[in-house]
């Protein structure tokens, strides 16, 4: 496997302009010869469909739901970042840029973040144009909030809905493309492998979730927009069909896979109430701006939050990070609510959890002003729980959100399989080992609107690519080989659930390879694993046939990939021997609990190739070199 990133050379800024030129381009007319397949319709799969068909490309787009506007990009609540700087508060394209290779602890690419930055700022006037409601000033400005990693106002939002507006801005574009007849969109049809032939990915093969039906479908190159491998650990933010089988899929055809343990673990959910729950919710970062969090200073205090006195409440937060307070990245946050209620200091039925409290907020806002921002936040909140935030204080929970990891994209968003491109969360190329919030929106549109249309002109433009058809033997065989494997999940008839082995996987994957790892809980993981894939295949039971609508054999697919994921993920754990961003290893920390990276050993992307499904992964290793920021000491204090 050779990993050539195709960084442009020149200064920083001026890479991605200086590329554009440099790109060989399709001409309008040879546009409308080429056939691109579109695998999800998020935010980057949805924006990617619409703007190349709007260039002229005829397009295919596939999604396991039943409307396009049922990806899960709808889910995001908070913001998207860009780098306007409308509060002049000292935000520039450089700042949005150093800020977000410090929150990934500079484990990411500096080219391909300086870009996200740059296209940033087009974003929001794209976003403007096509309506989405953002909210504004009292004069008409587009209104901005903090979010963690960040000591300037960059947060564009449209109230908890953000994520659900932006969507119904690519929705619209992307139905303008269809009713043109340049967009043809395939409902309920999930993918299951890819087509490589002679070397390079010329289509996939889907199964019809309603009908059964298993079919490739051809064309000159395959995008995949279809998001992280979060429930991987079962217990998720994520809604409960997101899964890794498109990824897995073709990083066993030959795509690199990138730091798979590179997970996220979002602070503030709604902590898990049982045994009985199926998945978690999140509760927006944006309510850091104005809640504040804390735990008891007593070990094991059960009283009520609103009835603990100020004196005494550890605001440990604000404590420990005095510059950034509440605002501190998504990791150290995570990572100091699981210390204190380690420790005993948690709250709640299960004592795990803290609180997140909106008292001052409302004395110096009052609850309107604090409603505007927040209500339906509150109102979700309130509608789980029981409880209202207006009188009592939230609590919340670390919980799995977001994967850093992905399958290996070089700088013009092309995996190491030859026409696979891979954009948004799928791919690994712009956090590095930790995302800052309102970040994930900003690279799925940036991915999608402005530079995958480019780049991928610059693939189909080098040569020329033969015709072929269903019939072409290894069209045929990898269909056989899908139709093969949906025959042996539907015969599975043992007696445990494949939820059950799910939740048992997910569970382990948490405790080994979650908030903190070390390098015998990752052993431990890496014995378990084998276990457990073997007991799948040879105890999980699947009812019904491959033939119609079948959601137990749907999971069962997605459950088997996972459990090779999280091998890969553990390998991967064990193999960094260092502590970085969201991978916390705990021989690898200061004295003060923060994570120690080793600069000499461990400036690299991880990169896996996959080798046979009997034997170990290859390792490989894309060097990071820094030229615009130093290396230094992540420090929010």
């Amino acid at each position: 496997m050779r990993l050539d990133a195709r960084v442009p050379a020149g200064p920083l800024a001026h890479k991605w302009e200086r590329h554009q030129f440099e790109m060989k381009l399709v001409n309008p007319a040879n546009k409308r010869r080429h056939r691109v397949i579109v695998v999800g319709t998020g935010l980057a799969g949805g924006s990617a469909a619409a703007t190349m068909a709007e260039l002229g490309y005829e397009v295919e787009s596939f999604f396991f739901h039943d409307s396009a506007r049922r990806a899960h990009s709808i889910a995001a609540q908070g913001g998207i970042n860009a780098a306007k700087n409308y509060q002049n508060d000292g935000d520039s394209v450089f700042r949005l840029f150093y800020d977000t290779i410090k929150g990934g602890d500079f484990r990411s690419r500096e080219a391909n973040v300086y870009r996200l930055a740059d296209v940033s700022l087009a974003i929001i006037d794209q976003a403007v144009a096509q309506g989405v409601p953002f909210a504004r000033e009292y004069g008409g400005h587009l209104a901005n909030r903090s979010f963690g990693g960040a000591q300037v106002s960059r947060t564009f939002y449209a109230r908890g809905q953000t994520g659900q507006q932006l969507l119904l801005g690519v929705y619209q574009a992307l139905e303008r493309q269809v009713r043109a007849g340049k967009v043809h969109t395939h409902a309920r049809h999930e993918m299951l492998d890819v087509i490589v032939v002679e070397g390079r990915a010329r289509g996939i093969v889907t199964r019809d979730l309603v009908t059964g039906e298993v079919r490739p479908w051809l064309a000159d190159a395959v995008v995949l927009g279809t998001g992280g491998y979060s429930n991987v650990f079962y217990l998720s933010t994520n809604a409960m069909k997101c899964n890794a089988t498109a990824i897995w899929r073709a990083y066993r055809r030959g795509a690199g896979f990138a730091n798979p343990c590179y997970t996220q673990i979002h602070p503030t959910a709604i902590p898990e109430s049982g045994e009985h729950q199926s998945k978690l919710t999140l509760m927006s970062e944006s309510l850091r701006n104005d809640g504040r969090i804390w735990v008891p200073k007593a070990k094991g205090d059960g009283r009520p939050g609103n009835e603990i006195p100020e004196e005494e409440r550890d605001y440990y937060l604000e404590r420990m990070y005095p510059a950034f307070g509440n605002l501190v990245p998504r990791d150290l946050a995570s990572r100091r609510a699981k210390d204190l209620c380690d420790d005993g200091h948690g709250v709640g039925p299960t004592g795990r959890g803290v609180y997140l409290d909106f008292a001052d907020a409302i004395e110096r806002m009052g609850r309107e002003g604090v409603e505007e921002r927040y209500g339906n936040l509150f109102e979700m909140y309130e509608r789980i729980t029981g409880e209202d935030p207006y009188r009592v204080p939230m609590r919340i929970y670390p919980a799995p959100h977001y994967t850093m990891g992905g399958l290996w994209v070089d700088y013009n968003l092309m995996s190491t399989l030859p026409g696979l491109h891979v954009i948004g969360e799928a791919n690994f190329s712009d956090h590095g080992a930790n995302r800052l919030g309102a970040s994930a929106l900003m690279q799925g549109l940036a991915d999608g609107y402005f530079v995958l249309p480019l780049t991928i002109g610059d693939y189909l433009a080098h040569g020329e690519l033969p015709d072929i058809d269903a019939d072409h033997p290894a069209v045929r065989a990898v269909v056989d080989g899908v139709s093969e494997r949906l025959d042996r999940l539907a015969a599975l008839d043992g007696s445990r659930t494949v939820d059950s082995i799910h939740r048992e996987l997910g569970r382990l994957l948490w405790d080994r390879c979650g908030m903190s790892r070390s390098a015998a809980g990752l052993r431990e993981a890496l014995e378990r694993i084998p276990e457990l894939k073997q007991e799948f295949w040879e105890n999980a039971k699947v009812v019904g046939s491959e033939l119609g609508i079948n959601e137990s054999l749907e999971k069962a697919g997605r459950v088997a990939d996972f459990l090779e994921l999280g091998d890969l993920m553990c390998r991967d754990a064990l193999a960094r021997e260092e502590s970085c961003g969201a991978h916390f290893r705990e021989e690898y920390q200061t004295p003060e609990g923060e994570a120690r990276r080793d600069d000499e050993s461990f400036t690299h992307v991880t990169v896996w190739e996959y080798a046979g499904p009997e034997t170990d992964p290859v390792e490989h290793r894309e060097p990071l070199e820094f030229e615009s920021v130093s290396l230094s000491r992540r420090s929010y204090k």
